[in-house]
């Protein structure tokens, strides 16, 4: 802003400093250029709202007065600086629309407001696979860690004022052991005049899971009618007679 004194002296001129004294605090924030105060620093309402100085006027005659003056930072609407998700995996196997984490925004305006949406862009690549509610992330696919075990989306927050920042987000597909689905033996025939342990066949099983192991026994139930002429060890089915 810009200085003016009051003086009994009609067409006086006068000279402006910062002087210490009562309410000088901060006068090293400021400085003076003829009769403008300027800001010597940027300013952050959030860390700072008030500041005070203390300034003198001088006349012609060196006479002169001073004044403490309080001034206030306008608060600015400014743009989010970060998101996070309070979680970032998911089971496989997972229910449509079952929640996957919370998002918050980060942002210089303390108790802003913010809306969430999936954006197009770097990153962007599996969006269609996620939906939002509010701040919830959820799941629009039933995903299978063993077809794909991570994804890519873009989340845009936008504050109350309309400015945004845009973030790529990881989410990791957790392994759930899965049944066996089938069982196959290598060889079924059997000749008679066999040898006790006889080597059968060997049993293999087919799993989602890679790398899973299995372990093998003979079990009641229908078509176990022969159970006893054989036995189990490993994977290997042996004659027992």
């Amino acid at each position: 802003g810009t200085l003016a004194s009051t003086d009994p002296d009609a067409g006086d001129s006068f000279t402006y400093s910062l002087v210490s004294g009562a309410g000088s605090t901060d006068n090293s924030k400021f400085t003076i250029t003829g009769n403008t105060l300027k800001a010597a620093e940027a300013f952050d309402f959030e860390t700072k709202s008030s500041y005070k100085i203390r300034i003198q006027t001088r006349d012609a005659a060196g006479l002169s007065f001073q004044k403490e003056f309080t001034l206030t930072i306008a608060n600015v609407n400014e743009a989010p600086t970060a998101i996070a998700l309070s979680n970032a995996t998911i089971s496989e196997n997972n229910a449509i629309d079952a929640s996957i984490g919370t998002l918050a925004s980060t942002d210089p305006d303390a108790g802003d407001s913010f809306t969430y949406s999936l954006v197009s862009g770097a990153g962007s690549t599996d969006n269609s696979k996620f939906t939002l509610s509010g701040n919830t992330l959820g799941a629009k696919d039933i995903f299978d860690f063993e077809a794909k075990s991570s994804y890519k989306i873009r989340i845009q927050t936008t504050d109350a004022g309309g400015l945004s920042f845009q973030k790529t987000l990881s989410i990791s597909i957790t392994d759930v052991n899965e049944t066996p689905s089938a069982m196959a033996i290598t060889k079924s025939n059997l000749y008679e005049s066999n040898t006790i342990n006889q080597v059968v066949g060997a049993l293999s099983t087919t799993d989602q899971d890679a790398g899973d192991s299995h372990t093998y026994s003979l079990v009641s139930g229908t078509g176990s009618t022969d159970n006893a002429a054989f036995n189990v060890s490993g994977n290997q089915i042996r004659a027992s007679q």
